[in-house]
């Protein structure tokens, strides 16, 4: 069932897909060296075609880290899918900051980002390139085009599953484009091909949309954990209702935490369990976990990218860490997190709670300039060593083999038991505090961290996502969803450019659009204030 790489994420240099305006042209037929009818014709391509929609939340383009890439007009390096969207959901937060200034990087942490943001366009841009792809597989996988081609019994059946995973996915950018930018450009596989001005949808009906195709393809994908690894199941589907449900009060004004509690249910009944150490979940053998639901799969060898792992493996190694330790041959010394997040914790050194995985040595505690790499705590628990303590398989060590669990059991625990404090029926208090025991038992090696239900409290729920998910994109969507995002009411460290922190604007819980499609298309409305 685990077969790594089922698709190489790769695709012969035949399949060339180009996006240039994500303005007019969200639905564009995707360029080919051959006609979209010849690649078509053929079952066999079918399989290449969709493992280039998954590598789309891995890789940037054709030939690996640079050069040729999928979308232009972008820096590819920065520009990665995975890298951008952790980009948004974690340096705005108490989380992460980075010592580089490239561009407006650093504008992202204080939180006084424009809708000329290159890294906010960055985002935009790939979410929407993912959707174009997606939306061609659709449209050339429908039943009509399977029948004109001559596809039938077995290759049939097999194309509508890939046909399902593609909506899936579509389904995931479009919930990443409804939580980042609120009312937004739309387009699936029934509007035009072409240039012609997509007309914007609000919120409510974006959220209305994916909750929809989600429930369909319920009865579409292939049950939990039956499918090739790094392929998306039912699973994956019942993740995004279950975050869809948890934040329906932020997109749509309405509580639906027992709606929530069904889907973190099927989850939690699939047979998933948690990993048995918690730092193997972050490891160039990660694939060999029971945890994980859905990954974004990466390799030294075929997926060469400067987003996704390598990334976050590289970025925050420097000061006086020894990058062979991580598996790698240098260190970026970029990323660290703030002495808020440091002091969720009992110890910096992870000797108790060992979800704690600072480096210490040669760093300060306090942030007095976001530029030195000195200031804050690196994160270090992403590596390309197994659990054996092997490097990954890139003789560089340059391209880590670690895979991104983009959703795991232990965060639907936490979706769990928030939605039962929440007043979500359907669960109850005794289970909830029995999941998040069972992770501090985890990251404690006994009960010695184990609360009483006294202490299930929600703040202590947006306390132990952080210790539990601290550098996994949730971040940003915790804060808003919990009413502490914006405002003075917490603060950490240069939150809105201030040293000490200040309140923000509460218009900022969404990016902007970027400034050059609200000029192009006479149907975008921008977001409030921007």
């Amino acid at each position: 069932m685990k077969n790594k790489y089922w698709g190489k994420l790769l695709l012969p240099a035949v399949i060339m897909w180009m996006m240039v305006s994500c303005t007019k042209d969200l639905d564009r037929k995707p360029y080919y060296d051959v006609t979209s009818a010849s690649v078509y014709e053929d079952f066999n391509n079918y399989k290449m075609v969709l493992a280039k929609i998954y590598a789309g939340l891995s890789t940037t383009g054709q030939q690996g880290p640079a050069g040729n890439p999928d979308v232009s007009d972008i820096d590819e390096g920065f520009s990665n899918y995975l890298r951008t969207y952790w980009y948004l959901q974690e340096f705005p937060t108490d989380e992460a900051v980075i010592g580089w200034n490239d561009a407006t990087l650093q504008d992202l942490h204080r939180m006084n980002w424009t809708s000329a943001d290159a890294f906010v366009k960055a985002m935009y841009y790939r979410i929407f390139y993912q959707i174009t792809l997606c939306n061609a597989f659709i449209r050339e996988t429908a039943d009509g085009k399977l029948n004109e081609r001559g596809i039938t019994g077995d290759n049939a059946e097999q194309a509508r599953i890939f046909r399902a995973e593609a909506r899936l996915l579509r389904a995931l950018s479009y919930y990443h484009a409804l939580d980042l930018f609120g009312n937004i450009p739309f387009v699936t596989e029934d509007d035009p091909i072409g240039s012609y001005y997509p007309t914007q949808q609000t919120r409510a009906e974006v959220y209305n949309y994916i909750e929809t195709e989600l429930l369909e393809l319920e009865n579409l994908l292939v049950d939990p954990r039956q499918n090739e690894y790094a392929r998306a199941d039912k699973a994956a589907a019942w993740m995004i209702l279950a975050k869809l449900y948890l934040n329906a009060e932020v997109y749509i004004g309405q509580p639906k935490y027992t709606e929530c509690i069904t889907y973190c249910n099927k989850i939690i009944d699939a047979g998933y369990t948690l990993s048995d150490e918690y730092r193997k979940l972050f490891l160039a053998d990660n694939h060999t976990s029971p945890e994980i639901i859905f990954p974004i799969a990466f390799d030294g060898i075929k997926t060469k990218t400067f987003g996704g792992t390598t990334f976050l493996v590289h970025a925050p190694v420097g000061g006086t860490m020894i990058p062979a330790e991580f598996g790698i041959g240098g260190g970026w010394s970029g990323l660290r997190t703030t002495k808020n997040i440091v002091q969720l914790f009992p110890d910096p050194n992870g000797d108790l709670d060992k979800r704690g995985i600072f480096w210490t040595d040669g760093q300060n505690l306090e942030i007095e300039d976001i530029s030195a790499f000195t200031d804050g705590y690196p994160i270090v628990k992403w590596k390309n060593l197994t659990a054996d303590g092997e490097p990954g398989s890139d003789p560089g060590k340059e391209f880590p083999d670690t895979d991104y669990p983009l959703f795991r059991l232990a965060d639907v625990y936490l979706m769990y038991a928030e939605a039962v404090l929440r007043g979500g029926s359907g669960g109850n208090t005794a289970t909830a505090l029995q999941y998040i025991n069972e992770l501090r038992t985890r990251a404690y090696g006994n009960a010695s961290g184990n609360i009483t239900a006294a202490g299930l409290t929600l703040d202590f729920i947006l306390d132990e996502r952080a210790r539990e998910l601290n550098w996994e994109a949730c971040r940003r969507t915790d804060l808003i969803r919990f009413g502490k995002f914006t405002g003075s009411n917490y603060l950490w460290p240069w939150k809105g450019g201030v040293k000490d922190g200040r309140g923000v604007e509460d218009w900022r819980i969404l990016y902007p659009l970027p400034a050059s499609d609200v000029t192009a298309n006479p149907n975008l409305v921008q977001n409030n204030s921007y």
